[in-house]
């Protein structure tokens, strides 16, 4: 039997959750690089995790200040920005995206690695270190809100006070990043860089320097990366290389496509919907599965089963984007012209 309020309530509850601000952040770093500038990033997970680490072992490994393990997480964002693009920046864009991508597979392989278990913990990661930041809350209870919709009732929502304290955060630093962008991009400045992804040749022949500004964007969405690596390690006290693999870039990837890329709100729009969708559709399935109670499964045992459930929301959630990609390429707000990469 299926309890449409509660998948409603709690569809929304992940759809505006901490989880979906850090695909947000993460997704607002790639529109930089890929939307705007056109650079394939295939390791935003590193930026993310090198700003992660950098907080949790000043605290849980060294005892120093969180604050400053805040400053220094930027700064590693900043640094690897650097030690990818200076390589790699003045070749092809899938140079780009081969370095980044290892890099990221190396980096999490060496923070998990045994002999490092001595400051990050291995794969169990670091934990106990959010109490500054928690300190800072002053949101005290749970949170409850109510959505009316039509023909549905008692449509209530309710975070815990350490969750609902990381969205406001989140949500904030999501508005100013977007703030930040249209600014940039309204600019002379982000208008070289949608040149740079149009034709960087033709914007080399009026005397710019296309290296420095590709580093420019490279460093801007590492560290707007950077800040979704922290607020995940902040919101969940816990730092494990296990949450940054590979599918956490690709996740990136999906929200901005599914939004729109060059679009900036595209992002938040595309992580809102993204992680309603991944929520209703697990929430469906295990319930569509379940046996509680002595009722019979809506769907037979033949067909799937309730260890298959949580599985089938990435198969339908493909399909869904196999149709995205095919009938509007572009996502919900962008435009076809957007997606086009100059990879010379």
């Amino acid at each position: 039997m299926i309890h449409w309020t509660s998948l409603v309530s709690q569809a929304i509850q992940q759809g505006l959750g901490p989880l979906t601000v850090v695909y947000c952040l993460a997704s607002i770093g790639l529109n930089v690089h890929f939307g705007y500038t056109g650079l394939l990033n295939f390791g935003q997970a590193a930026f993310m995790m090198v700003a992660a680490y950098s907080v949790a072992s000043f605290v849980a490994t060294w005892g120093l200040s969180l604050w400053l393990g805040v400053a220094v997480g930027l700064l590693a964002s900043v640094v690897l920005a650097l030690l990818l693009g200076v390589p790699t920046l003045r070749l092809r864009a899938d140079y780009l995206a081969i370095v980044t991508i290892a890099a990221a597979e190396a980096i999490r392989q060496v923070l998990a690695s045994v002999a490092l278990s001595h400051y990050f913990n291995g794969y169990n990661g670091l934990s106990a270190f959010s109490g500054s930041f928690y300190a800072l809350n002053p949101f005290h209870g749970n949170k409850t809100l109510h959505i009316p919709l039509p023909f549905v009732t008692d449509i209530s929502t309710t975070w815990g006070q350490q969750d609902f304290y990381s969205m406001v955060v989140g949500w904030t630093l999501v508005a100013f990043c977007c703030l930040a962008i249209w600014l940039l991009m309204r600019s002379p400045w982000g208008r070289v860089l949608k040149a740079i992804r149009e034709d960087e040749d033709a914007v080399r022949s009026l005397g710019k320097n296309v290296f420095s500004y590709k580093m420019q964007s490279l460093v801007i969405g590492g560290v707007i990366g950077g800040l979704a690596g922290m607020l995940v390690a902040l919101n969940q006290s816990n730092t494990s290389p296990a949450f940054f693999a590979t599918d956490t870039t690709f996740f990136a990837y999906t929200v901005l496509l599914l939004g729109g890329a060059a679009r900036v709100f595209g992002p938040v729009v595309g992580a809102i919907i993204f992680q309603l969708t991944l929520s209703a559709l697990d929430l469906f399935f295990s319930q569509a599965t379940s046996t509680d109670n002595g009722q019979h499964a809506l769907l037979p045992t033949w067909l799937i089963s309730n260890d298959q459930a949580s599985l089938v929301r990435f198969i339908m959630t493909g399909l869904i984007l196999m149709l995205l990609m095919i009938f509007r390429p572009q996502g919900i707000f962008g435009d076809r012209r957007e997606l086009a990469i100059d990879n010379r």
